[in-house]
């Protein structure tokens, strides 16, 4: 069975809101075996609506809306959709003194407006709202359901999963969607591709998706199935030899975070850290600690962006930053080394660069970054040139950084992946 989710409110076409709604419900369904082919948002014009209906009816078996259930008069969903099929709207009595109670709950007379809301389509099957004044509703017409939804996410998620999920379960079929998520880094999209684009089209079976995104390139195989252990099986096999093809890049073969990667590597070896950052401000800090359990391992941070701040809180001698610039290996190095000393940590970091949009030089240009990592034995350092606006270069540099946290400890010790 195929769906299409439509997000009804003008609000969702300005850059204010986002819609939310759709990803849960998409979640869902795919569960219950139901593929989403669609999702619309469209805004409070009835004409609008009425369309988008018109025209996912003619595609979709289930056309699933959030939105335009409320009492003031651009709410429309109700109209719209009876109009399309012919429905006479009807003040239901019972959902009209739902409304009435749950204001009196409240201390507060309901306002005549919400009557609004007690009107049903004829025929149409009530879904009870137990966390607000709308009730969703259930239709079916020529082979098709349709299903109206209130818009706040409580209000929405709470009939779904009370009323809407066992009446799909009904007539969902024994399909079911097996997915994995495999996440890279240190790596571009195009070479990526031309490593495993002859493993993964050789499985015509599997949808394989490739995305971009901020450091890193995710690699979604999904596999619809009515044996789901076979499936996975496939999955299992297809993963194995993209394991193969891309090696350390990658970092996660179950979608968890990159930072999540890294804190495990940390904890499974015991291990703390430490950084002192100029450029990048404390990101690599604040990617560290946005990791819950955080305090296990990470032991400090600095943000030294002065010549005078790197000498005194990571301890760079003076004349290092004379000779060498404060862009530089030499003072990389040293911050890493001195924040690892300092801390008494496990492994130091240490960034400094140009991240723009002004400072830079032709020898030194904007997106020059030093990065450090000190150990007890060991330093490693290297210089790079990142391409983007500052807030792009001060990410791929936390990137790298962390990166190079992850591939510190041998494979079979950065924790579960």
């Amino acid at each position: 069975m195929n769906a299409e989710i439509i997000a009804v409110g003008s609000e969702l076409l300005t850059p204010d809101r986002l819609d939310t709604n759709s990803l849960f419900l998409t979640g869902r369904l795919n569960m219950l075996g139901i593929r989403v082919s669609r999702k619309a948002i469209v805004g409070d014009q009835p004409g609008d609506i009425r369309d988008a209906f018109s025209e996912a009816l003619h595609r979709a078996e289930i056309v699933i809306s959030t939105g335009g259930l409320g009492p003031t008069l651009d709410d429309q969903t109700r109209e719209a959709v009876s109009g399309l099929l012919g429905l006479a709207l009807k003040l239901d009595q019972e959902t009209l003194q739902h409304i009435r109670e749950r204001f009196e709950r409240m201390s507060r007379a309901m306002p005549e407006i919400n009557v609004r809301q007690a009107m049903v389509p004829e025929g149409a099957e009530i879904l009870p709202n137990p966390r607000g004044t709308a009730p969703g509703l259930w239709l079916e017409t020529r082979g098709r359901f349709i299903i109206l939804l209130p818009g706040p996410p409580n209000e929405m998620e709470g009939i779904f999963e009370q009323e809407v999920v066992r009446r799909l379960a009904r007539h969902s079929p024994g399909t079911r969607l097996v997915k994995r998520e495999i996440r890279v880094t240190g790596m571009g999209e195009s070479h990526l591709e031309e490593l495993i684009a002859p493993i993964y089209t050789s499985y015509p079976n599997v949808e394989t998706t490739i995305l971009a995104g901020q450091g890193e390139i995710q690699i979604h195989p999904r596999m619809w199935s009515a044996d789901a252990e076979a499936a996975r099986q496939t999955l299992d096999e297809l993963t194995g030899k993209i394991e193969v093809a891309l090696g350390e890049h990658i970092f996660s073969t179950d979608g968890e975070s990159f930072e999540k990667v890294v804190a495990a590597a940390l904890v499974a070896n015991h291990a703390t850290i430490a950084t002192a950052e100029s450029c990048t401000g404390g990101l690599v800090a604040e990617r560290l600690t946005r990791v819950p359990g955080s305090s296990a391992y990470f032991i400090s941070g600095v943000v030294c962006y002065s010549n005078e701040a790197k000498t005194a809180l990571a301890g760079v001698p003076g004349e290092v930053i004379a000779a060498h610039g404060a862009v530089s290996s030499e003072v990389a190095i040293r911050l890493a080394e001195g924040i690892r000393r300092r801390s008494g940590a496990t492994l130091g970091i240490g960034i400094t660069g140009i991240a723009g949009p002004d400072g830079g030089a032709p020898e030194k240009p904007v997106g020059t970054v030093h990065i450090a990592l000190a150990a007890e034995n060991k330093t490693r350092e290297s210089r790079f040139v990142f391409p983007g606006d500052r807030e792009r270069v001060c990410w791929q540099a936390s990137q790298v950084a962390l990166d190079w946290v992850r591939r510190h400890f041998p494979p079979g010790l950065r924790g579960a992946n």
